[in-house]
């Protein structure tokens, strides 16, 4: 099948600074087949590229925001050799990499349930606006699989012993113990859930764009550097703001709304 003639999973669009990413398999509930995840990665690889794109939603069609992966993909893996299951853990890893590195906040619009891999997109995205009836976790514990590939975020996520038993127990967290851990930002209901999401986003859409894309690189640098580490980073990353035309505007527009 060529990349002209294969099946839309996943729908991109963009307007007003914000581009939106949803996930359009819903009679599969989203689930993340190797087909979907290049089509995600592809949208992200596209909005990092596209300069009008300031933020970028990520949402879904139908009940469920993404039930974890495609279990009749990953079953025709069952007797390949590790080379195999190396590529299919890979590019789950090279996508939620993707969605980290990108340089634009990544907001998740979360309904229904969000299992296993959906679960790893939620925890990769930047901020996460879920609905009342949410249901996040990571159940691959409960098949014999284990939920490695989205540890190292889990894990700077939420608390670390609510982390493990989240990842060793495979339980399912309903949105207000979601928001309680950190595992989403904010609850809503359903109906307001890709409301807000966009709200949100048009909010980041309309700052500097410079300063967005820095805050997320460092923020996300920081995480395992010592205290001088972070410091120093910081302190380069505040001199690259400064001496930006954003940060001199932004300044003297500022000092004139002072004035008497």
């Amino acid at each position: 099948m060529s990349r002209d003639d294969r099946k839309l999973f996943v729908t991109a669009s963009a307007d007003a600074g914000v581009g939106l990413i949803t996930l359009a398999r819903p009679e599969k509930r989203n689930a993340l087949s190797p087909e979907t995840i290049r089509q995600l990665h592809d949208a992200l690889t596209a909005a990092a590229r596209d300069e009008q794109v300031r933020v970028v939603v990520l949402r879904a069609e139908g009940p469920d925001f993404c039930a974890g992966a495609d279990l009749e993909s990953l079953a025709g893996l069952v007797d390949a050799g590790a080379d195999a299951h190396r590529a299919d853990a890979r590019a789950i890893a090279d996508l939620y990499l993707a969605m980290r590195s990108l340089p634009k906040p990544v907001i998740a619009a979360v309904h229904g349930r969000a299992l296993g891999g959906g679960a790893g997109l939620v925890t990769a995205c930047d901020i996460v606006v879920a609905a009342s009836d949410a249901q996040i976790g990571y159940p691959e514990v409960r098949i014999g699989f284990v939920a490695a590939v989205v540890m190292a975020m889990l894990r700077a996520s939420v608390p670390e012993k609510a982390a493990f038993e989240l990842a060793a127990t495979g339980r399912i967290a309903g949105a207000g113990e979601a928001l309680r851990l950190g595992l989403v930002t904010r609850v809503v209901p359903p109906a307001e859930v890709d409301g807000e999401a966009m709200r949100l986003a048009e909010e980041i859409a309309s700052l500097p764009a410079d300063a967005v894309a820095a805050t997320k690189k460092v923020f996300y640098e920081v995480h395992g550097l010592s205290l001088t580490e972070a410091f120093d980073l910081g302190v380069e990353a505040n001199v690259s703001a400064r001496t930006r035309p954003a940060f001199r505007e932004g300044l003297t527009g500022f000092l004139s709304r002072r004035r008497p």
